[in-house]
């Protein structure tokens, strides 16, 4: 398969940096490892995406350095706060004229969200990400263009010299022209080929027990662009967001940080408030503060959550209003926010680290880019501000394609022939299914309790030692089995973890969502 970009995943800095690209005229092949092209993180995202407010740009930047605890890329966080807003109104306002909710005067209604020194954040009710999502797909569809891959997954990027028949022939830099990837259907592997590949695989939730992110982040792109010779950044910073639906039958339905912006306060479950114990912004502090000070308050009291009451803050009406979504969704599992609190505890998030890229998603190998939280921009340093992902996603999908546009002339498609052929192994042909779910356990408690909220050196040094072994054990499975889409996710997950631990275990400062506390 050939085109003149590649782009893999299809979350909002995907579809972005497609829609950039169809407007130019340029061929996109679009893969996604589900069968649902809207299956994404973005999808959802609750909250909002950042606009504009009262004291911005500068304000923005102030709020979104210090969430970051000051080791964010100035640079790229000056850009976000001066261009953002202008790429939300002429992509999301005028060209997909997505229905933002609205004020009683007709204006946008912004809300505002924790660490925000002000009101805004646009959003569509408590469904952001969907609208967002929904829209741009259908958007697409209108592109002949763009073609669509769903149900494929990455297997392996395609780079130049490393993937030729003949390598020794090669005497330029390290260039990506593609990649393997397993086509989940009719169980082969095919090589898709372009002048310019953008990964947009998102985050890396999967490999946490707690997680609210979609089965399709679990590392894929990061570990790919690893294996690849990419530079990877601030891998350590994983971000829990404090406030996910605690409840036996759903473990990943979040709880907007909206609620405590319009006014819900976080209690334990003895009815007292206190997050003021641990920041002076109460309930309305980062993230990292927040998660920290609700696992805290859940070990001192030995409960394995804590509430959020909106009730008591705000009225139903506006409950219902503003947020229709968590309503329906607790009430259908027996919590009626209106009348009594949520039972929320934190959960894995958002990976504020990735694969290194500059100010237009270019990576460190050549015609390779990553947009989104597949990448580090440098932007949320060691803690995400709230509502700044879909915004990161949005612009720097869109600086990456208008880059590509700008550059891509002078590529050229290598020819399929100069390329190594996917070598097929027939040892094993079945898996057995036990032996995935027992090594994805391993994984996820491996990281929950080890390389979670608060980690420890003794931790962090039994994740690497447990995680390397498991790593080493499933390379080897891996060579010997028949590629399918479950093994080519363990593999990637088990390293992903492996590179987070050992990254963990090598930063003693503690700082942002990398919280470390030695226990004597």
């Amino acid at each position: 398969m050939k085109s003149d970009v590649l782009i893999i995943g299809s979350g909002l800095a995907g579809v972005t940096a497609a829609l950039i690209l169809a407007e130019k005229n340029l061929s996109v092949s679009l893969i996604t490892r589900s069968s649902d092209i809207e299956e994404t993180n973005t999808r959802d995202a609750q909250g909002g995406i950042i606009y504009h407010g009262a004291g911005d740009p500068r304000l923005l930047e102030k709020d979104i350095i210090k969430a970051g605890a000051g080791i964010n890329n100035k640079t790229a966080v000056k850009i976000l706060a001066e261009e953002g807003p202008k790429a939300v109104k002429d992509i999301l306002i005028r060209n997909l004229k997505i229905n933002f909710t609205k004020d009683k005067k007709n204006n946008f209604h912004l809300t505002q969200e924790a660490g925000h020194s002000t009101r805004r954040i646009l959003h569509v009710n408590d469904q952001t990400g969907l609208a967002i999502e929904k829209t741009f797909v259908k958007k697409l569809k209108t592109y002949s263009n763009i073609k669509v891959f769903t149900n494929h997954s990455l297997i392996d990027l395609l780079t130049l010299p490393y993937h030729l028949k003949n390598s020794l022939s090669y005497r330029k830099k390290t260039n990506c022209v593609g990649a393997y990837v397993l086509d989940n259907q009719h169980k082969k592997v095919e090589i898709f080929l372009a002048k310019k590949i953008v990964l947009a695989t998102g985050g890396i939730g999967q490999i946490y027990m707690r997680t609210c992110n979609a089965k399709v982040s679990r590392a894929d792109g990061l570990v790919a662009a690893y294996r690849a010779g990419a530079k990877l950044a601030n891998v350590e910073y994983i971000q829990f967001h404090p406030t996910s639906f605690y409840h036996h039958s759903l473990s990943n339905f979040l709880i907007t940080e909206a609620l405590r912006g319009e006014g819900a306060k976080l209690k334990n479950q003895k009815g007292e408030l206190f997050m003021k114990k641990y920041d002076k912004r109460g309930s309305l502090a980062p993230r990292d503060i927040v998660s920290q000070g609700i696992f805290q308050q859940m070990l001192d009291n030995n409960e394995d959550y804590v509430l959020l009451d909106a009730c008591s803050y705000i009225s139903s009406q506006k409950i219902k209003k503003m947020f229709p979504h968590i309503y329906q969704t607790c009430k259908k599992y027996g919590v009626d926010i209106t009348r009594e609190p949520i039972p929320v505890a934190p959960t894995a998030h958002y990976f504020c680290g990735g694969v290194k890229v500059d100010t237009f998603g270019r990576t460190g190998i050549d015609n390779l880019y990553a947009v989104g939280e597949v990448s580090c921009t440098g932007v949320h340093g060691a803690n995400r501000l709230a509502s700044t992902s879909l915004l990161e996603c949005l612009l720097w999908g869109k600086r990456a394609g208008e880059n590509i546009n700008k550059t891509i002339k002078k590529e050229k498609i290598i020819d399929e022939q100069l390329i190594k052929s996917w070598r097929y192994t027939h040892k094993i042909s079945k898996i057995d299914p036990a032996l995935i779910q027992q090594d994805w356990f391993l994984i996820k408690s491996i990281m929950w309790n080890y390389v979670g909220i608060i980690r420890t050196e003794k931790r962090l040094q039994r994740a690497v030692d447990d995680l390397a072994h498991l790593d080493r054990e499933i390379d080897f499975f891996y060579r010997d089995v028949f590629i399918s889409d479950e093994l080519i996710g363990l593999r990637n997950g088990v390293k992903a973890a492996l590179i987070i631990a050992q990254a963990a275990l090598k930063n003693k400062k503690s700082l942002g969502c990398h919280f470390r506390k030695e226990i004597i």
